[in-house]
């Protein structure tokens, strides 16, 4: 997953790796009165997710795993549930839905901009709307198999991002992401996803995107990449990337890896509409980079400020969560994270 880079102008991408060369097998239900809690949110996919979930549990119980369900009933509730079972270090706390559904249980495991003491692993199931950040990590879509992961996967350590922003009414917030996060275009695409109806699934992302789109204006911003400033004039989004795709299945930035300490932060700067839609297949196929666009800039870095004169939405694994100004810092090897071997 981790491949040598050459250096951008935001920094280089460092050759360690802070994980083991080879994950160690997670012992399920290793302690008495073990149980793996399934935070479920029905709602997830345009309700997608709870269909399939009662699929699910018409086999699960003979499938020998310890577990507990959990449905949740509003937003944040995935936090407060996945932050109890956290405290109370059960083995694994699973995020059945999509990314914004994962995003919450991964909150779930910090506090205050910091981990939360634990020796609990996060999982996921994923059957929401984009689940972009399971393609980097090959999670199986079927929710058998993925479950299957469970017992049978291992145990790495993946890095989290660490975001502190402004919220709608001014004030200050943090929050963490494990995926992408997103200034300027993107958070007004997922803005409009999120008001509207998921049933579309992936395509749900691409219409949005289009229709966001013709609406939206580039912004000017100011970046600082570990000390080194670069100013906008004009910049349609700036990227911050844990892992390789978003809006449901756009492989924005493929050389990313959740274990290698640093963000990957891809610059979209004053590119039109037309150009834009022109090379949207090269977004979707990772191969924008290559093409030696000077509106599209690939850079490096562990500490990202990004700032606008203008009101700019950011979003964090598809949540549309505020504005700028927004800092993002990397917390390598953060979370316990089960995937497949």
């Amino acid at each position: 997953m981790d491949e040598s880079l050459e250096s951008g102008e935001g920094g280089n991408r460092p050759r360690g790796d802070h994980e083991p060369a080879r994950g160690r097998r997670l012992p399920i239900g290793a302690r008495p009165g073990a149980a793996i809690l399934f935070v479920v949110n029905p709602s997830s996919g345009g309700g997608k997710a709870g269909r399939e979930w009662a699929g699910v549990e018409t086999w699960l119980p003979s499938s020998g795993l310890p577990y507990e369900v959990v449905f949740t009933t509003r937003p944040f509730e995935a936090t407060e549930i996945a932050q109890k079972a956290v405290r109370e270090s059960r083995p694994v706390v699973v995020a059945v839905g999509g990314d914004g559904t994962l995003n919450e249980v991964l909150n779930g495991f910090f506090r205050n901009g910091a981990p939360i003491p634990t020796s609990s692993k996060l999982a996921m199931v994923p059957l929401g709307t984009g689940g972009d950040f399971r393609r980097t990590l090959r999670i199986p879509i079927d929710p058998k198999e993925a479950i299957e992961v469970l017992r049978s996967g291992m145990v790495r350590r993946l890095d989290a991002g660490c975001v502190t922003y402004q919220n709608q009414d001014g004030s200050t917030a943090v929050r963490h992401f494990i995926n992408i996060a997103d200034a300027g275009l993107g958070g007004d695409v997922v803005y409009r996803v999120n008001r509207g109806s998921k049933r579309l699934g992936a395509m749900t992302y691409k219409v949005g995107s289009g229709l966001a789109l013709l609406t939206y204006k580039n912004k000017p911003m100011t970046m600082v990449i570990d000390g080194s400033t670069h100013e906008l004039a004009k910049a349609q989004q700036v990227v911050v990337a844990n892992c390789q795709f978003f809006g449901g299945g756009m492989q924005m930035a493929p050389s990313a890896s959740p274990t290698d300490g640093v963000f990957d932060v891809i610059v979209v700067k004053d590119a039109g509409k037309i150009e834009t839609m022109r090379g949207i297949n090269d977004f979707l196929n990772g191969k924008h980079l290559d093409n030696g666009n000077p509106k599209i800039e690939l850079m490096y870095g562990k500490r990202i400020s990004v700032t606008s004169p203008e009101k700019v939405r950011i979003d964090l694994d598809g949540e549309d969560v505020g504005f700028l100004p927004a800092l993002f810092e990397i917390q390598p090897g953060a979370i316990e994270f089960i995937t497949p071997r």
